[in-house]
């Protein structure tokens, strides 16, 4: 019988080491020595043939394209291995999911909440993230699925279109505008506007502007949905907003209104995105089909 050429132990310090972004802090969290830990890379890499990750001086290691790939297949390996030598055998699946900041609080609660109505013996484990973040925990095995906007994602993550949604204004109930209904957004962004400044979402807003003429003039920035919805209701601007929330007031009580704009917009598209070796494939495509169902019953 052939000898397993890689321990348990070398992937634990390889995956910490990705997860960490150093050798020096994958050291610090396993509690042992940097040397160790570079030895393990060095033995994985050797076995391999092609190095896991890129060496930048002052910079730490990131993954290569290669390491991405096998970084996500020793994740599962190390997940099933535990499977198998967990002696406690709980018998519970558990699947990562990856969740958008601005999606999460809107849609991921109840979608968790009824999968495990119907399975009750799956755990699911939220990890929250801005989309680059979640696009580099998919490719690295980080997380099995992601709830997340389909902005330019990896070709190797497989992506299942869940709605198609409008962006939105939001002013204040006492704005002049807040009895419209609907608004063009040369109208709305006479006002200061209060930005979503999370990656991909501050270009999305800023490009939907200059394509109908506005250079719009900001006055706040903010990475919570919550914040923008605060700030809107203080009279401190106006928003552009994609998650649509069902509360018309901020979450301090004051109120807010939403506005439908005229102008021809780019939607955004909230889809799941698959690892491409996700470590509970089963249980990974169960919760597809249920969230597919939830978005379109």
């Amino acid at each position: 019988m052939q000898a397993i050429p890689v321990s348990l132990r070398q992937i634990d310090y390889v995956i910490a080491a990705a997860d960490t972004g150093s050798t020096a802090a994958a050291a610090r969290v396993l509690n042992v020595s940097q040397p160790s830990v570079s030895l393990a890379i060095a033995k994985v890499e050797e076995h391999f043939g092609r190095p896991l990750f890129a060496r930048s001086a002052g910079q730490g290691i990131a993954p290569t394209a290669f390491g991405l790939r096998k970084l996500g297949a020793l994740r599962s390996l190390r997940a099933q291995a535990q499977s198998v030598l967990d002696h406690k055998d709980s018998g519970a699946e558990v699947l990562n999911l990856g969740v958008f900041s601005t999606l999460g609080p809107r849609y991921a609660p109840a979608l968790v909440g009824s999968f495990q109505k119907v399975a009750p013996d799956a755990r699911i484990a939220l990890h929250e993230g801005d989309l680059d973040r979640l696009t580099r925990w998919l490719e690295n095995g980080r997380i099995d699925l992601a709830l997340i906007y389909d902005f330019g994602l990896p070709s190797s993550l497989k992506i299942t279109p869940l709605a198609d949604v409008r962006p939105f204004g939001l002013v204040a109930r006492a704005h002049p505008l807040a009895g419209r209904g609907t608004v063009a957004m040369a109208d709305l962004l006479t006002d200061p506007l209060i930005l979503m400044n999370l990656p991909h979402s501050r270009n999305y807003f800023l490009t939907l502007a200059q394509m109908n003429g506005i250079r719009p003039r900001i006055a706040h920035e903010t990475s919570s949905v919550e914040m923008l919805r605060a700030m809107v209701a203080n009279h401190m601007g106006v928003g552009l907003v994609a998650t649509d929330i069902a509360q018309d007031t901020a979450c301090d009580g004051q109120p807010v209104t939403r506005l439908e704009l005229s102008d021809p917009l780019v939607p955004h598209r909230i889809a799941l995105a698959r690892a491409p070796h996700p470590h509970t494939a089963s249980l990974v495509a169960a919760f597809q089909d249920h969230v597919a169902s939830a978005f379109n019953p």
